[in-house]
């Protein structure tokens, strides 16, 4: 019956609007009909375990199902679950009469604009991966969380999928080395669970888990109509996608490193924090990156592979996700970096550059000052100096924060930039005093640049939409006047850029590393 319906629904003119031509794509659970305009999507009738489909109830609720979930994210795309009616052989498209089948109707788009291609092309961009970012942080918060006596939140659960995940790798490679590998991953999963066990059951009655999108990955994301498009929510199984927000997010980010961008994934990563608050889930992240990377790895392993070719490439293709997962086993020794500089130095862009370089977690104080009085990154407080969100005691606090967080992450294994001005001396120690206080260690990063290129930058940047800072050629006059210069002791730890000349960055990495941070 399927074949029948399938192939006369390859007819142009059962569809009610212009047909370009005729495509028909098939996965292992759907087909779709392209027709230029739109596709359509069935479900096949199967039970693999994790879905089951026989039923033509079970599959016209779970294309509702998907259109719900998908026009969360790609709400242009997914359009409305019709009924087919006729018979297999003469199929009517939202017809009279009692259904046969259903099918969802999406937008087509060009699958050349997922970020997976653009990736491939050389042609992915900042400017995509910020508007990701923002898009999965908002996302993150809207969706409804989990009621934490839902036993889909059972950590034991997630356990036990982690290790499923190991058995069947075991079950099905011939090596002795992989197998030997996946032992040692299994081990380090099941002793770095244990340890993360209470966090992970915090997070889960914090509403941190939701009802997130569970496939987060560059192959269904697109560049759609100029904006970020997410597609191919998770719709068949509840429990693939109502997971903690930092295990969807981990996804991403392991991809993003898989293809070999783990500076734009730190950038990815930074993003999302400055927009989501959601500092809790960095000792998470290695974790779940190492359970989506072995997800991957069994994937590979288990794709039908015909030829000697496909079989070298699928091995080749597990082996890089097991070796991936193992480099999130081991982490590099966290260090600090503090900026310090006067306004529109450059500390934001320094930042946000060595973050990138060296993988680091950046903590914003013009952020982390907006979000105490439950500002965005870029909403206007409307406040001037020394009033409003700029009291001395709004700064201290601002300072406070700053220094919780970078306790936090420090602690979760990650190297720390903090985005700050930092012209006062004890602001700079006290924030020194915690990297010491672990035995870690720690550098002032030092932005300069004349007077006359800071006033320019103020006045250019009073000219931008959505910026973070606020300050003005008013608060660089106060500055300059109170401003505690680098003292004789600070300056063993304290390296300079200038960040009016080229190539100053480079240098600057290049002390970073002599300093053997």
């Amino acid at each position: 019956m399927e074949s029948r319906l399938i192939n006369a629904l390859q007819d142009p003119s059962l569809y009610p609007h212009g047909v370009e031509e005729i495509r028909m794509l098939e996965t292992h659970i759907s087909w779709i009909i392209l027709t230029g305009s739109h596709a359509y999507k069935l479900k096949k009738p199967l039970d693999l375990g994790f879905l089951d489909f026989r039923h033509l109830e079970s599959r016209r609720f779970y294309c509702e199902e998907e259109l719900r979930l998908n026009r969360r994210l790609a709400e242009t795309i997914y359009e409305a679950v019709i009924p087919i009616t006729g018979t297999e052989d003469a199929p009517v498209l939202n017809g009279e009469g009692e259904p046969i089948e259903y099918a969802l109707r999406m937008r087509q788009f060009d699958p050349e604009q997922a970020l997976d291609k653009l990736s491939d092309r050389g042609e992915l961009t900042v400017a995509h991966l910020d508007a990701l970012a923002d898009r999965v942080a908002a996302f993150h918060q809207s969706v409804p969380a989990l009621d934490p006596d839902n036993p889909m939140g059972d950590p034991a659960r997630l356990r036990q999928a982690m290790l499923d995940n190991f058995t069947t790798i075991r079950e099905t490679t011939d090596s002795s080395a992989d197998r030997r590998q996946a032992d040692v991953l299994q081990a380090w999963t099941e002793s770095t669970f244990e340890q993360l066990e209470p966090r992970i059951q915090q997070r889960l009655e914090d509403g941190h888990v939701r009802e997130c999108h569970g496939d987060l990955h560059l192959g269904n994301i697109a560049w759609f109509e100029d904006r970020i498009t997410v597609f191919d929510c998770i719709e068949f199984n509840e429990t693939f996608r109502w997971i903690d927000t930092a295990n969807d997010l981990a996804f991403l980010l392991m991809d993003l490193e898989s293809r070999g961008h783990r500076p734009w994934a730190y950038r990815v990563l930074n993003r999302y924090l400055e927009y989501s608050g959601d500092f809790g889930a960095l000792p998470l992240l290695g974790i779940y990156k190492a359970y989506r990377a072995m997800i991957r790895a069994k994937v590979a392993l288990l794709s039908p592979a015909d030829t000697p070719e496909q079989q070298t490439q699928q091995l080749e293709k597990y082996r890089s996700y097991a070796g991936l997962a193992e480099r999130y086993c081991e982490f590099p020794g966290p260090w600090l970096a503090v900026t310090t500089g006067f306004s529109a130095s450059g500390k934001s862009h320094v930042s946000g550059q060595l973050a990138e370089h060296f993988g680091m977690i950046r903590i914003r104080s013009d952020v982390e000052r907006k979000r105490l009085f439950n500002l965005g990154p870029t909403q206007s407080s409307e406040s001037g100096r020394d009033s409003g969100i700029y009291t001395r005691e709004a700064t201290e606090q601002t300072y406070e924060q700053l220094e919780k967080l970078t306790r936090e992450a420090l602690m979760a294994g990650f190297p720390v930039i903090v985005d700050s001005a930092a012209l006062r001396r004890d602001e700079r120690e006290s924030l020194h005093d915690i990297a010491e206080a672990l035995g870690l260690p720690g550098l002032t990063v030092s932005c300069e640049a004349p007077e006359a290129v800071l006033r320019e930058r103020i006045r250019e940047r009073a000219r931008q939409r959505d910026e973070v800072s606020e300050a003005t050629e008013a608060v660089l006059d106060h500055q300059l006047e109170t401003a505690d210069p680098i003292s004789e002791s600070e300056s063993t730890h304290t390296v300079h850029i200038r960040t009016d000349q080229s190539q100053s960055l480079d240098l600057l990495i290049q002390a970073i590393e002599k300093h053997g941070v």
